[in-house]
């Protein structure tokens, strides 16, 4: 599940100001062909619109939840139909709860050490973040040094640095405000720019 997590090197993130908005974006998202999409728990109703998206996707697309901070929120989110969780920080307890459900996880982390403690803890994936206080070069630094770290920078990625970010070692890119935003004809051809980069 986790390769799939990242097959199309983006997860798009929904935040909005209600579950029918939040379902809407996702919608939008995963018409475009993004395979993988979290609500955030922050957005009000977030669990109906959770399970209100993963009935409404593309067989393909996983719907998940972001801004999940302690296990009773991650139980209720797999619950609701989230097929993988992603924390804002690293989690010990997130990480437990999700994979004793089976569901895969993308721990918050800005250091090394952090990024080190959550694969030790069993991180699925390590969402670097926020992303707007690193950069691709810190990043390849990084992975100098952590080759096999699956990152995903998260937070001020936009469509035009995603595939500097790609290109310096990151599995994927975290998005929403701007990918929501965008046409789907833009999504797609934003998708398999992406793609189109060595790995």
């Amino acid at each position: 599940m986790t390769a799939r997590l990242v097959e199309r090197r983006v997860i798009g993130i929904v935040r909005a100001p209600s579950p029918d908005a939040a379902v809407e974006a996702g919608t939008r998202l995963t018409a475009a062909d993004v395979t993988a999409v979290e609500i955030s728990l922050s957005t009000p109703g977030a669990l109906s619109a959770v399970t209100a998206l993963r009935a409404a996707a593309p067989p393909g697309a996983l719907v998940g939840a972001g801004t999940v901070l302690d296990a009773s929120q991650a139980v209720l989110a797999i619950q609701a139909g989230a097929r993988f969780l992603v924390c804002p920080s690293l989690s010990r307890e997130v990480i437990r709860a999700a994979h004793r459900h089976g569901v895969p996880v993308a721990a918050g982390a800005s250091t090394p050490t952090e990024i080190v403690t959550a694969l030790e803890e069993g991180a699925d994936l390590v969402k670097l973040f926020p992303a707007s206080q690193s950069s691709p070069r810190v990043l390849r630094d990084v992975l100098q040094a952590l080759p096999h770290a699956p990152l995903v920078p998260t937070g001020g990625v936009t469509i035009r640095t995603a595939s500097e970010w790609i290109a310096a070692g990151a599995v994927a890119v975290g998005m929403g405000g701007e990918l929501t935003r965008a046409a789907p004809a833009d999504v797609r051809a934003f998708l398999s720019a992406l793609t189109s980069l060595a790995p």
